[in-house]
């Protein structure tokens, strides 16, 4: 018999099977107050743990007890103080227990506390999240496998024991192994009845025949009832099934008129969009392309720690863009995604270049193009020439980002999960 202990370190020394189980049961509760932990958290304490409180009502379970009929005896231990029939005295501030004290209207609730991690953070906090118009444009090159049955084998691990097929599989053998003897025994009756019945009665012949009998009943016995050779185990096999491919590409506009605390709003909106696909999606390549008057496309490191700057032509970056697409992602084998993020103070003559670009040459090849605005007064010239595009293109939406507590709604609004 095989044991299989988790002694995996937990805080506080808790069971994380059970924790699992607590997570899954509770995951409305828990999603409600990671929502509610979300409001106040900074978007710089991606890499923390939360501590939540879900009300302890929630936590209830039904369960079975006496009723309050019959008759009830009981027995309590004794004291030194009271006899039978006298009356205690009500305390005058209510009991002693750890609640939240007495309250006007005789209800009360209390909270249960508990740490999350980094990781179950932020697996509840994308969980409703998801690209906008994913599909299986084709096959992918790189694929990826699917385990799943695919009948029996004579060797495995023990936790993919057949007990069925197993015991089939001795019954079979023990069959054919005793079937010629069991043969021979129903001669062997035959023969024995049909000397007892002669008269007179040849004993010696009689004593032969049982004792062969008895030498056949011992073979049989012997034969194993469950043999190493009898065991099969449940067989599964890792097969290629058709994965998706996407490709996002992240636009930052890092030009003089980006101060640093509007840069900083970026880079974190494309920290939290670079965790998220990440974390999600894994087969999904992310192109980094950062512009001021030039556009270059950079590694992750560059894009979000370089401190290069400089002049503001948006467009610059919507020709890359488009190359970049035409060169590399142009077979229609790819779901293709952006996100810019600018504070839309652009040349003038520039913008409307950059809705044409948009129009014409980059939304037709995407599923979903994302363009923040990151400015805390009135929308500048390049939000109004995209404003334009919104009713005529499915697949591009506008936000505007006016300080950091607003990474998050927009960033859910942007990416939240819609029914099919």
């Amino acid at each position: 018999m095989v044991r299989i202990i988790d002694r995996r370190s937990d805080s506080r020394n808790k069971s994380a099977v059970n924790r699992q189980r607590f997570m899954r049961r509770f995951k409305g509760q828990i999603r409600k107050a990671v929502a509610d932990a979300i409001d106040g958290r900074s978007i710089k304490d991606l890499d923390n743990g939360e501590s939540v409180t879900i009300p302890s009502k929630d936590l209830n379970e039904p369960h079975f007890q006496h009723g309050d009929g019959g008759i009830w005896e009981q027995v309590y231990s004794g004291n030194d103080q009271f006899s039978t029939g006298d009356e205690i005295s009500r305390p005058l501030n209510g009991g002693s227990g750890s609640g939240k004290g007495a309250s006007e209207d005789g209800e009360s609730e209390d909270e249960f506390g508990f740490q999350l991690s980094r990781e179950e953070f932020l697996d509840i906090f994308f969980d409703d999240l998801a690209l906008p118009n994913l599909i299986k444009t084709q096959l992918a090159k790189i694929p990826e496998y699917k385990s799943h049955r695919a009948g029996f084998a004579a060797d495995g691990v023990p936790t993919n024991l057949n007990l069925v097929r197993s015991m089939r599989s001795a019954l079979g053998r023990r069959l054919a192994l005793s079937g010629p003897h069991n043969a021979r025994l129903r001669e062997l009756r035959k023969e024995i009845e049909e000397l007892e019945a002669q008269t007179p009665r040849d004993e010696e012949a009689i004593r032969a025949l049982k004792d062969e009998a008895a030498l056949l009943r011992i073979k049989i016995e012997a034969i194993p009832f469950l043999d190493t050779f009898d065991l099969r185990y449940n067989n599964r096999i890792r097969t290629p099934v058709p994965s998706t491919q996407a490709v996002m590409f992240c636009l930052m506009d890092v030009s003089g008129s980006m101060d640093e605390e509007k840069k900083a709003t970026a880079k974190r909106f494309f920290m939290l969009l670079y965790l998220f696909l990440t974390r999600t999606y894994e087969h999904i390549e992310v192109v980094f392309i950062r512009h001021h008057t030039i556009a270059k496309e950079v590694d992750e490191e560059n894009f979000f720690h370089s401190r290069e700057s400089g002049g503001t032509v948006v467009s610059s970056a919507l020709d890359m863009m488009r190359d970049i697409v035409q060169e590399r992602y142009a077979s229609g084998l790819w779901n293709i995604y952006g996100a810019q993020a600018s504070d839309g103070d652009n040349w003038e003559n520039d913008s409307p270049r950059c809705k044409e670009l948009l129009s014409s040459a980059i939304l037709p090849f995407m599923q979903f193009f994302a363009y923040i605005e990151i400015t805390p007064g009135e929308p500048q010239n390049l939000w109004r020439e995209y404003e334009k595009l919104v009713g005529s293109h499915s697949n591009f939406a506008m936000q505007r980002i006016e300080k950091y507590a607003d990474i998050y709604p927009v960033f859910r609004e942007l990416f939240k999960k819609t029914l099919v």
